[in-house]
């Protein structure tokens, strides 16, 4: 006879040893939550268009050859010191004229100052996006400056629960601050085992938003997946997100594949000043859950409802090594998309505030100066389209909004 008092001693015993980088399995009220929302069915979160996740069968071994061939995973690092921008926190000390600013840190991670407000998304200031301190994709570069050093954030968003977005060590130093989490339905488990308190979470469902501070946050859909520990149950979900504050308004895309639910965002929520759209870590061998930049830049079209207005920014690459592509590929291939449709878009060095409304953004090539250039040697580009020119947004109305592993993909 074992456990008197437990009906599932041995689950109870082996859900203590879990390590505390998985999180925690949503239960209770929350899980109750979970099964009535639209987006749960047969047991899972389900993605608005059919998804595949990673590599399986005979696939599986044809990544893997991919994968470790020794040319192939020397184009995956740069070949020297990836350079960040070196006056991060002097340039943060004076308040954006504009009243909207955007500071990259490398990978999904953004701090925008949004009319009077911070907000920081998926913040990652670990240095492996792993459960362990010893293996898994270590970082590139260094984070352009200390987490503690960014002062107060009035919300941190998470699009989902992948260890590159959800960074235990990140967490639990800013779970002793004041700020708010607004995360995806189910995510809260994991925060509350970290020490956040339930008060201080926004757990929401797609197109549910929450007002902090005088802004409004809504989770938007996306094409991804999620799940932290051995067993993936599809029971916490991912999304894109809106901020719209009384004068300005961004996305962030989280992690996803391309969809045609873009183009609903942009009607509902849209155009905005600046979209910071996720073009790194795709494969063909996962073409649903992560965007080519090609495809971001189609995106980032689709939330503009057709306005030339607003700046792309390419976020989820440089950081951290996630897939086969060559590490420069993907700002390359923004530049390209970039060209291509006449769009702003702005690359700016690892800690470079810029601000998407002003007449220039950042367009400088900065990452071949440390990468392996192709064979055929650097195309001939200069900064992308729109890098100069009046500021997106100047001629349309603002207003207060809408109402609104990796050997497998693990971002």
């Amino acid at each position: 006879m074992t456990g008197a008092g437990s009906p599932h001693p041995l689950r109870s015993r082996l859900r203590s040893l879990r390590p505390a980088a998985f999180g925690a399995d949503p239960a209770g009220a929350r899980m109750e939550r979970i099964r009535r929302s639209p987006n749960f069915s047969d047991g899972s979160f389900q993605n608005p268009v059919g998804a595949r996740t990673r590599p399986s069968g005979a696939s599986m071994v044809e990544f893997a050859k991919i994968y470790f061939h020794k040319e192939a995973r020397a184009r995956r690092s740069p070949i020297g010191r990836v350079p960040l921008h070196p006056d991060t926190l002097r340039d943060l000390g004076a308040p954006p004229s504009s009243g909207l600013r955007l500071t990259w840190m490398g990978h999904s991670s953004v701090l925008a100052e949004i009319d009077g407000r911070r907000v920081l998304f998926d913040p990652v200031w670990g240095e492996r996006c792993s459960p362990f301190s010893f293996a898994g994709p270590k970082r590139l570069h260094p984070v352009p400056v200390p987490l503690a050093a960014l002062g107060a954030v009035d919300a941190v968003v998470i699009s989902h629960d992948h260890y590159d977005h959800l960074d235990l060590p990140t967490i639990k130093a800013l779970a002793s601050t004041d700020t708010v989490f607004a995360v995806p339905l189910g995510v809260g488990a994991h925060l509350e085992r970290w020490g956040v308190a339930p008060g201080r979470l926004r757990e929401l469902d797609w197109n549910e938003s929450t007002e902090v501070a005088g802004i409004r946050l809504t989770a938007t859909p996306a094409r991804h997946f999620c799940g932290r520990g051995l067993r993936n149950q599809q029971h916490t979900l991912w999304a894109s997100w809106t901020v719209v504050g009384p004068e300005h308004r961004v996305f962030h895309s989280g992690d996803t594949g391309y969809f045609p639910g873009f183009r609903d965002i942009g009607t509902e929520y849209g155009p905005f000043d600046a979209t910071m759209i996720q073009i790194g870590a795709y494969s063909e061998y996962w073409p649903d859950i992560h965007m080519t930049p090609a495809e971001g830049m189609l995106a980032h079209l689709d939330l503009q409802r057709g306005a030339e207005a607003g700046v792309m920014m390419p976020i989820h690459w440089g950081t951290f090594n996630l897939a086969p592509h060559p590490w420069a590929e993907p700002g390359e291939g923004t530049v390209a998309a970039a060209q291509e449709a006449g769009a702003r878009v702005a690359l700016p060095k690892p800690g470079e505030p810029f601000e998407p409304t002003a007449r220039s953004v950042p367009g400088e090539l900065w990452w071949r100066s440390v990468a392996t250039a192709p064979s055929g040697g650097w195309a001939a580009r200069t900064a992308p389209p729109g890098g100069e020119g009046p500021g997106p947004g100047a001629d349309r109305e603002k207003g207060a909004g809408a109402g609104s592993p990796e050997v497998a993909p693990t971002g």
